[in-house]
Parts: C-alpha cells; sequence; structure tokens
C-alpha cells in the first residue's frame, strides 16, 4: 500500500471582518509542540499556517490526524477572536501582507516582486509514496498529469477576490496562473528528461531551485514521492480525504491511462474552464481525448479506479463523497450559498465549522 502524506494550508482571519491577520513570531511552532503528531508550521506570508501530516497508511489514520492538527488551530483561533479558515483564496485579501521570516521566502518575495502583493492562496498538497524507483515516480507524474482538470473540477474551494465573487470556483488557481512553472507540467520521456527540463527552469532563474517548482503535480525533493498540488485548501477534513483518496488511487494505477489524444489542445485550457466553472465545466477526458462533462468523466474515473479503491476499503468512501458534492456542491459552491444566506456571518460559520473538533463528529 502506497503511504500517503497530507499538507493543509489555512489563513488566519479576524471573525467580524473576515480580514487576514498577522503572527508573530514562533506562534506557529508554539501551537506544533501541542500535537500528538505531525505539526503546524510557517506558510509564505506570517498570517498562513501549513499543517504536515506524518506519512499515514490509511484514511482513518489521516482523518485522525486532520481533526487533530485542525482542531488545534480552531482552539488557537478562538483564543485571538479569530477564525482559521481553510480555503483557497481569503473572502477579502488587502495586499502588502508581511512574508514569513525565512531567507527562503525572501528569496521568493524578491522573485515575486508585486505579485507577492495578492498571493494570498491556500492549497492542499498531497504525497504519495511511490518507492525508491525514479522512473516510476516519473510514470505516475505522468499519469497523474492528465486527470488535473477533473481534480481541480470536483474540489475548487476558492470562490472569492476583495470581498465578491471572482466568477471562478478556484481563483486560487488562476492567481498561481503568474507563476513560472505553473499548472500542467509537460510529459516526460524520462527521470533525465524531468531533471534536465527542472535544471533549465533554474539556469533560467525561473525558479532558485527545484523544490521552487510551481507545477500542480510534480516530484518531491525530499520524499520518494510524488506531490499532487492542484487541490484548493479544503473546507473539511472529509473535503480533504475525498482528494486524497483520487490521487492515491490514480497514482497506484488502475485504468486510467492518458491517451495522446488528450494532448491536443492541452490540458491547461481544461485547468481554466475546471477553475471557472467547477462541476459546470467541459473538460477533456483524459481516457479518450474526448469533451465530455465533469460528471460524466468522474463516473468514468471512479469505475477505472474502482478495484484500487475496493482493495483499499476506500470505494464506497469515494461514491458517497461524489455524491455529497452533487448534492451539496463543492466548497467553493458553499462557501458561495454560505455568504447569500447568511453574509460575512454565513462565511465565519462555514470556515469555522472545519476546525472546531478535533474529533469526528459522533
Amino acid at each position: 500500500m502506497a503511504r500517503i502524506g497530507i499538507e493543509e494550508e489555512f489563513v488566519l482571519l479576524e471573525e467580524q471582518t473576515l480580514v487576514p491577520l498577522g503572527m508573530g513570531p514562533g506562534t506557529r511552532e508554539r501551537i506544533s509542540d501541542r500535537s500528538a503528531s505531525g505539526e503546524v508550521m510557517p506558510e509564505y506570508l506570517t498570517c498562513q499556517f501549513e499543517c504536515v501530516t506524518e506519512p499515514l497508511s490509511t484514511l482513518a489514520e489521516a482523518d485522525a490526524d486532520l481533526r487533530r492538527l485542525r482542531g488545534l488551530l480552531g482552539e488557537y483561533a478562538a483564543t485571538r477572536a479569530a477564525v482559521a479558515a481553510s480555503t483557497g483564496t481569503p473572502f477579502i485579501s488587502p495586499g502588502g501582507l508581511a512574508v514569513s521570516p525565512s531567507s527562503h521566502y525572501h528569496d521568493v518575495a524578491d522573485q515575486l516582486a508585486e505579485i507577492t502583493r495578492e498571493h494570498l492562496v491556500n492549497g492542499l498538497h498531497v504525497h504519495v509514496e511511490s518507492g525508491d524507483d525514479d522512473e516510476e515516480r516519473v510514470r505516475t507524474l505522468n499519469r497523474l498529469r492528465g486527470w488535473l482538470p477533473l481534480l481541480l473540477a470536483l474540489t475548487g474551494n476558492a470562490p472569492f477576490a476583495h470581498g465578491v465573487a471572482s466568477g471562478f470556483q478556484s481563483w486560487r488557481s488562476i492567481l498561481i496562473r503568474r507563476l513560472p512553472s505553473s499548472w500542467c507540467p509537460p510529459q516526460f520521456h524520462d527521470y533525465d528528461d524531468y531533471r534536465g527540463r527542472t535544471e533549465r527552469l533554474v539556469a533560467l532563474r525561473a525558479i532558485p531551485e527545484a523544490a521552487s517548482l510551481a507545477w500542480a503535480v510534480r516530484l518531491s525533493e525530499r520524499f520518494p514521492t510524488v506531490e499532487m498540488r492542484v487541490f484548493d485548501a479544503q473546507l473539511t477534513p472529509e473535503d480533504t480525504l475525498f482528494a486524497v483518496a483520487l490521487t492515491r488511487a490514480i497514482a497506484m494505477g488502475g485504468d486510467t491511462a492518458v491517451t495522446p489524444a488528450a494532448e491536443l489542445d492541452g490540458i491547461d485550457a481544461s485547468l481554466w474552464m475546471a477553475a471557472r466553472d467547477g462541476t459546470d465545466a467541459r473538460v477533456i477526458d483524459p481516457m479518450t481525448g474526448d469533451v465530455d462533462g465533469v460528471w460524466t468523466i468522474a463516473a468514468r474515473l471512479v469505475d477505472a479506479i474502482g478495484p484500487v479503491l475496493r482493495g483499499l476499503g476506500e470505494e464506497d468512501f469515494v461514491r458517497d463523497h461524489l455524491e455529497a458534492i452533487r448534492a451539496d456542491g463543492t466548497g467553493a459552491q458553499r462557501q458561495q450559498l454560505a455568504l447569500a444566506r447568511d453574509g460575512v456571518a454565513g462565511l465565519r460559520a462555514l470556515y469555522r465549522s472545519g476546525t472546531e473538533s478535533a474529533t469526528r463528529p459522533g
């Protein structure tokens, strides 16, 4: 069984206005010290947290770690009259927020220049173990890249920009598009091709090092994993676990090979449509190369990875959560509905519900 690792990003918001709040040095480290496993780490801006799990084997283990870390954030935020929000972009982003003290982050800020002023984005990163064989990791990356548009369409959770609807289900994805080496990576012939293309980007000074690649899926530089980065931060642990389950099942195989026809019009065009329209988008089916609706392609995917999911004991969870998205919407749709019904108070309650308990509801 391929182990998984999960990185969830959060933004701290003042509870009345939902304006991002910066934190002082050492705050996130003190929160982390209270955790039995996993840790809370600094992210790019001082208003951001990143919660990182240990390597995990099952969704049950992941569920426990996610809820524990989220519970710690919720407790901390409550003592500061704040909310720790797991959303791809905050409702309001005033710009000019402070970069976390780190030589790496300051190098990135120098590189991004004005982009940093609006780069308050939160993602979910999923690591899937792929052994010590770099060639197998590249084959896994090539398989996953074709599914980026569908995965984003099913999990978009960043509908707002500057206090209004952005018109996109994943505004975070559009902001990230401005970075070098972003969105879908190229198809790689082998590991040498991957390394050569990465080194070329470093030589161009487009990125300072391979660990700064902004591709939506890449090889980890620290672990023997493939790292999926297409997802916005997710509202709930269940949303995160759904993204994790799909990513691991595709990575482990099943009949999910990407046909060359899927490349003809570009995966990035489908990503743009997925970022805009979410589950209403029409995207390229990577198995056929045809354009189709998200729900039709999602059904084909779950059938294709069904044997893998059954072997992991995760098929019922994935199918049930897919139906829940049909009924209740993606995170982006739930955010928009909460705002329409109850204004900022509705959003506040929605964000808070994602971190209010460290245990599974009864």
